[in-house]
């Protein structure tokens, strides 16, 4: 058996990275993992065994270092501390930097390229700020959970624009700017007078509050356009070249390209894994797997540590069973892709190292040291099918 199984708990870093004083001031002090499993006096045996305290560096309350753990800590090459992005260094490729820029900088050209392709648009104030609609359904606007001017959000509700609208709006709202992604997204059963209900400003920028504009709720669906990536340079593409099957979950499958491969969309923490195990119980050639955990960060953004630290529970419980599994040949990494530290008082990310935890029987005890990009992960995949990627080095 040659499987490989990768889950990203979304957020969950070890520990502020030590530019931030320097380049992410607001991240200070911040430690995720940490915080919650001391505050909220938490016991993950699954992710005590895989070595998360050694990760951290510390031990707390009913959490202790594993001597058998193989681990290691990342630090994040990408600028700023972003999903996408981190996704895109995680899989084996460096994106461009991207440019901050409001939905208000460019989007006189971006109505004009809307309505030169059979939209109607018109816009919408508030508070001085001004976001942009699209065939009163869909909403142009600054993503108010990420950094600001990081991302543009293509919101809309599938009552009235279907999915593969929001995302040919997204595609054209894409070719006017650099921000890291534009994300077309959007659900079913949204009143448009409730996405509007949902409008937000802060200093120069206005979107939804997503979680108050009900598109989760129902039918949610989610497409990230990203900056100046190349597909062909990350591992599923390098895996489907020697045969090698990808399957992604969650929001995995939405922010990385899998056109040819198996992928498992949502949201909820136990379906996704369920999804994940039944799929380990049903696949037994070679293949990789990848999964985020999204409500981890979900609940960071809204500074709830009670929602995160549900979310780690189910994911504690889940990865036992997927441990028990695992044949002696397979390899399963736990890591994450930023924090989120909900005890910080923001809704922002946080620059933080990241945990590295290494299930493989073929050593024990190992510490593969301090990685200076997450893209090791992805070159270790595809070392471990035969094959490589342009970035990074292999862990093992």
């Amino acid at each position: 058996m040659r499987r490989f199984v990768l889950v990203v708990l979304d957020s969950f870093g070890v520990g502020a990275m030590d530019d931030c004083p320097a380049v992410r001031p607001g991240s200070v002090g911040q430690n995720t993992a940490l915080h919650l499993i001391e505050r909220k006096n938490l016991y993950l045996p699954t992710l005590e065994k895989l070595g998360i305290m050694n990760a951290i560096g510390k031990e707390t309350g009913r959490m202790h270092f594993c001597p058998e753990a193989n681990y290691a800590v990342s630090e994040l090459a990408h600028f700023g501390a972003d999903t996408f992005q981190g996704h895109q260094e995680i899989i084996g490729t460096k994106p461009k930097e991207p440019v901050f820029q409001s939905v208000l900088s460019h989007m006189d050209e971006t109505e004009e390229d809307l309505k030169a392709n059979g939209f109607r648009t018109k816009r919408y104030t508030k508070d001085g700020n001004t976001l942009l609609i699209v065939n009163d359904s869909v909403t142009v606007a600054d993503n108010m959970e990420s950094d600001p001017g990081q991302v543009i959000n293509v919101s809309g509700t599938f009552d009235v624009s279907d999915f593969d609208t929001v995302v040919k709006i997204g595609q054209i709202v894409r070719r006017h700017y650099q921000t890291s992604r534009v994300i077309a997204l959007g659900g079913e059963n949204v009143p448009f007078s409730q996405m509007l209900d949902s409008v937000i400003c802060r200093g120069e920028f206005i979107g939804l509050d997503t979680s108050k504009s009900g598109v989760y709720h129902q039918g949610y669906q989610c497409r990230h356009l990203g900056y100046g990536v190349d597909e062909t340079k990350q591992a599923p593409h390098a895996l489907r070249e020697v045969g090698v099957t990808t399957y992604m979950y969650g929001k995995a499958a939405d922010i990385l390209i899998n056109d040819h491969g198996v992928n498992f969309p949502g949201v909820e923490t136990g379906y996704l894994l369920d999804g994940l195990i039944r799929d380990l119980g049903e696949v037994r050639e070679k293949a990789f797997f990848c999964l985020n955990v999204q409500e981890t960060d979900l609940a960071g953004h809204q500074c709830d540590p009670d929602a995160y630290a549900k979310a780690l529970e189910i994911s504690d419980e889940k990865l036992a069973v997927i441990l028990r599994m695992l044949d002696d040949d397979d390899v399963m990494i736990v890591m994450a892709d930023h924090g989120n530290d909900p005890y910080s008082g923001s809704n922002l990310h946080s620059r933080e190292r990241v945990p590295v935890l290494i299930r493989n029987t073929a050593f024990s005890g190992r510490y593969f040291g301090v990685r200076k990009t997450m893209a090791d992960v992805g070159q270790t995949v595809a070392h471990y099918f035969g094959t490589q990627l342009e970035n990074g080095e292999a862990i093992f």
